[in-house]
């Protein structure tokens, strides 16, 4: 909430940039910082890091799906996030990771040493801003997830997660196709629901003709603005009509005053 205040409260300190348009300025960006480093490739169930390891790295998700997540002690696992290219992996202020990240599909990645990261972005203008920015975006997709888990139901939940997959992965508009390359039961612990929820919502979301299966791990939108008010995210007398994916934001970039 401290966040959201702050950049509601100083618009103007923002401006939305891409990485191809700070790299037209010639400007530095975190895409250009790990460019410099080599592509290591990760097998589907393959863990990047474990849960306790010391945190030597930072990694940037070149292709494919990551997921992030934390054991309890009585051996449930908790998916806290999904983690797709262009995305960071392994920022943390402590000293070993809190959370263990594992490879849903393929992986392609690049990593830089921790030390030399935080160096990189001390001494750089241009990477502080856009550091803070991906890291309130990543603030404000788990004020997301707490407001799903306690407020949303079984419903609600599956159709946020569509609907923000939708808009991850870049879906096109009409009637998108949305790729949805985890397990039910990686959805499961993401959403806080058992797996035979998820199937029985699904397939309720099928047969209301909102989406429709294309494929072992593609479902097809039917009906968008339909699962945007499922969602919670609109209202039903929108008249935006039931297709169109709203474009996924560009990166943030905070221009600090000098």
């Amino acid at each position: 909430m401290y966040i959201e205040s702050a950049l509601s409260n100083h618009e103007p300190a923002l401006r939305r940039e891409t990485p191809e348009s700070l790299a037209a300025e010639g400007a530095p960006s975190l895409s250009s910082l790990f460019a410099r480093q080599p592509v290591e490739r990760f097998e589907a169930g393959a863990a990047v890091f474990w849960e306790g390891d010391t945190a030597a790295h930072v990694f940037e998700v070149v292709d494919g799906v990551l997921r992030v997540f934390r054991m309890m002690n009585d051996g449930r696992r908790v998916i806290t996030g999904f983690l797709y290219p262009g995305d960071l992996v392994g920022v943390s202020l402590e000293r070993h990771y809190l959370y263990t990240a594992e490879a849903v599909t393929p992986v392609k990645l690049r990593r830089f040493a921790r030390n030399r990261f935080q160096s990189e972005i001390h001494s750089s203008p241009e990477l502080r801003p856009q550091l803070f920015a991906q890291l309130c975006d990543e603030m404000a997709a788990a004020q997301d997830q707490m407001v799903l888990l306690a407020r949303k139901t079984a419903e609600e939940r599956v159709a946020s997660f569509l609907l923000v997959s939708a808009r991850r992965l870049k879906s096109v508009a009409g009637a998108p196709l949305v790729e949805i390359p985890m397990t039910r039961l990686d959805m499961a612990d993401y959403l806080g629901l058992t797996i035979e929820t998820v199937s029985r919502t699904m397939t309720r979301l099928t047969q209301r003709g909102v989406i429709e299966p294309n494929g072992r791990h593609t479902i097809l939108v039917r009906k968008l603005r339909t699962l945007a008010v499922l969602a919670g995210e609109c209202d039903e007398d929108d008249s935006s009509g039931e297709t169109g994916v709203p474009e996924a934001g560009a990166v943030r970039r905070a221009v600090w005053p000098h």
